[in-house]
């Protein structure tokens, strides 16, 4: 059975998160529980957990630090996060990290089942992975692959430690020569992994010549990015033709200078990581060289001013001339003539002056464009820079239509306050909608759906509810007679005002004034 620890500081979102998972799910999970993120930390680290579902905002250790906690783990549970939607700026930060969905609150029955059948898929696909490294082969492989990768994680090793662990693994040629290339998978196959990723890899450096095969490493990181370490340079060559050869499966890489020395392990590392963020600005599967951006220019300005005047421009249905000005911030040449950073800052402006701005004014109710602003949020999660663009426009159209709807709501709901008020204020009169539509400027039926959808209830019912409420105060409290009453209410006739107060009190307002003086005297 597998276990699942639940994170949250209010005891009653735990026990009904376990209820709709163990109904959906039954026998199938065992639970833990934890009122913040310390208490959970303890649990993973004292029992193994399969699955972690933490709120973000919590006392003592919240859910940020929880999660980066983890990820300092050798042995890492499935991460789900949960929010409210004030806690949107702390998430987009989480979302960074190693975690497999975002879950709004209140929890959606149907969305947690479904990532909660997601998550098992992927961990069911683990564990046969796991299973295949059974003969010491693949157990020496996935040894050297583990070593590689704490050695990769651990930039501040000592010398004498970092050659004894590479001794350890057969790497020590490291010292006489080697170069990195990070390589990322950019085809339309659903669901490529890990292993059939690798093997594809290797298959084509089997038919590489064998002379600049024999010495290499490969490891995964926490990026999902195929990590190769290689002796000669010439395997690279090698893989780099074969890229942008016709008929090979897509992916990009990114190259480091050739080095030498174990120290340089870390510098090179790096070198094919920014290599590879690159090929972001090709428009196809290819390579980048680090010695050929190593020279982009730092001396430049986000254009915050222009990426303010699209946000200001949200919601006055200017859909060109926002599309005008991103042209103008996202220009192609003025993109690649930079550093990266360049395009990085053009992102958070977006962010910061744009798309945040909106989630602050006017809420985060529309789960769709929330979760198109987690992917646009990070340039890494586009492959290209075109699709990155095409996508900032379209989220920029959905939001002018967003802000336009929540700017006319709130309006409207102004407007409603209003026909509420005058209908208060004039209730004794011969009224009807069509006064009270014409007194807040608004048509006919537009007003008759605002009206309902405001109140909850249709206009003439509103309106016998307000006299009736009106009535029912003077029969207490004065000697009025019933006629009086029912033209002090607005009522056309004495007939009429007792038929809808007994439809609405159960009794006639005779009988509710002669309750009430028992009431006052009994």
């Amino acid at each position: 059975m597998r276990k699942v620890l639940i994170v949250d500081d209010e005891k009653n979102i735990r026990l009904g998160l376990k209820a709709m998972i163990v109904r959906e799910f039954p026998d199938t999970y065992e639970f833990e529980f934890a009122g913040d993120g310390a208490e959970a930390l303890e649990v993973i680290v004292s029992t193994p957990i399969d699955i972690v579902i933490t709120d973000i905002r919590m006392p003592v250790m919240d859910g940020i630090m929880l999660i980066n906690r983890i990820q300092e783990l050798e042995s890492k549970p499935t991460l789900v996060i949960l929010s409210g939607h004030d806690d949107f700026h702390y998430a987009k930060e989480a979302i960074r990290c190693d975690v497999k969905e975002y879950l709004l609150k209140p929890i959606v029955r149907d969305e947690l089942s479904r990532t909660m059948l997601r998550l098992e898929k992927e961990l069911k696909q683990k564990e046969q992975m796991t299973a295949q490294l059974t003969n010491s082969s693949h157990q020496r492989e996935a040894y050297k692959e583990s070593q590689l990768s704490y050695l990769l994680r651990q930039s501040h090793l000592a010398e004498d430690d970092l050659r004894s662990r590479l001794q350890t693994i057969e790497m020590d040629w490291i010292e006489e020569g080697f170069q990195f290339g990070v390589l990322q998978y950019r085809g339309t196959i659903e669901g490529m992994g890990h292993a059939e990723f690798l093997a594809r890899i290797q298959a084509e450096i089997s038919n590489a010549p064998e002379h600049v095969r024999e010495r290499r490493g490969y490891v995964f990181d926490k990026k999902n990015q195929l990590v190769l370490v290689a002796e000669h340079a010439e395997l690279f060559q090698y893989l780099s033709e074969r890229i942008i050869g016709s008929g090979y499966f897509s992916y990009s890489m990114g190259l480091s200078e050739f080095t030498c020395g174990i120290t340089n392990l870390h510098k090179a590392y790096e070198e094919a990581q920014q290599a590879l963020k690159y090929t972001f600005l090709q428009s196809a599967p290819g390579v980048a060289r680090f010695e050929s951006v190593r020279q982009k220019s730092r001396d430049f300005t986000v254009p915050a001013e222009t990426i303010q005047k699209i946000g200001n421009m949200l919601g006055t249905d200017r859909n060109k001339e926002m599309t005008a000005l991103l042209l103008e911030v996202l220009d192609m040449k003025t993109v690649a003539r930079f550093d990266l950073a360049y395009l990085e800052g053009i992102s958070k402006s977006f962010n910061d002056l744009v798309f945040d701005k909106v989630f602050h004014v006017y809420g985060g109710e529309s789960v769709e464009i929330l979760r198109l602003f987690k992917k646009v949020g990070d340039i890494s999660n586009f492959n290209y820079f075109h699709d990155y663009f095409h996508s900032v426009e379209g989220l920029l159209h959905r939001l002018n239509d967003y802000v336009r709807s929540m700017k006319t709501f709130h309006i409207d709901h102004k407007e409603m306050k209003k026909a509420v008020q005058y209908m208060q204020d004039n209730y004794q009169k011969d009224l009807n909608m069509t006064m009270v539509s014409n007194h807040v400027s608004l048509n006919y039926s537009y007003f008759s759906q605002a009206f309902k959808e405001f109140t909850g209830e249709s206009f003439v019912h509103y309106l016998k509810k307000l006299r009736i409420d009106k009535a029912r105060e003077l029969l207490a409290s004065t000697d009025y007679k019933i006629y009086e009453i029912s033209e002090m209410a607005g009522f056309e006739n004495t007939k009429h005002f007792s038929r809808v107060f007994k439809e609405l009190e159960g009794v006639s307002p005779q009988e509710y004034r002669d309750q009430r003086h028992v009431m006052r005297h009994g």
